[in-house]
């Protein structure tokens, strides 16, 4: 027999799944979108500023193909571009165009904006408690994956 805590939770994480929708194509990007383009921001930050598709993809953990796919629809809309490898011609590097560095900083301040909201909404404790609960769940489902 199914508690009704357990039934509650099944309800909030149906609710929360939709609400990540509302939330998934923030500034018109997917997150799939918005990964990519902050983690080459990133590399760019730490004096790396091209990517090959295997480093986004090693941080990201998914796979090159993903990337490939994520890339080539970032690519199309101008916010990155690939270059050859100098010191290896078979490798492709990519780096965030101006536009890309624009709209990357566009994404980050939406989703700022949006989280400063939330916080206003909750009150700051319940932010932490929220913070803190979904940390654990979080945790809890990557040890059942193990």
């Amino acid at each position: 027999m199914e508690s009704q805590t357990a039934q509650k939770l099944l309800q909030s994480f149906m609710q929360f799944r939709k609400t990540a929708r509302y939330m998934s194509h923030i500034a018109g990007y997917k997150p799939s979108e918005f990964k990519v383009l902050a983690t080459i921001e990133r590399g760019a930050n730490n004096q790396q500023t091209e990517m090959k598709v295997s480093e986004i993809s090693q941080q990201l953990q998914v796979t090159p193909p993903t990337v490939t796919q994520i890339i080539n629809s970032l690519e199309k809309a101008g916010l990155v571009e690939r270059t050859v490898d100098p010191e290896d011609r078979r490798a492709v590097k990519i780096k965030l165009t101006s536009a890309g560095v624009e709209t990357t900083k566009r994404i980050r301040e939406a989703f700022t904006e949006i989280l400063l909201n939330l916080i206003d909404y909750l009150g700051e404790e319940e932010s932490e408690q929220l913070a803190e609960l979904l940390s654990k769940v979080h945790h809890y489902f990557q040890e059942l994956n193990r």
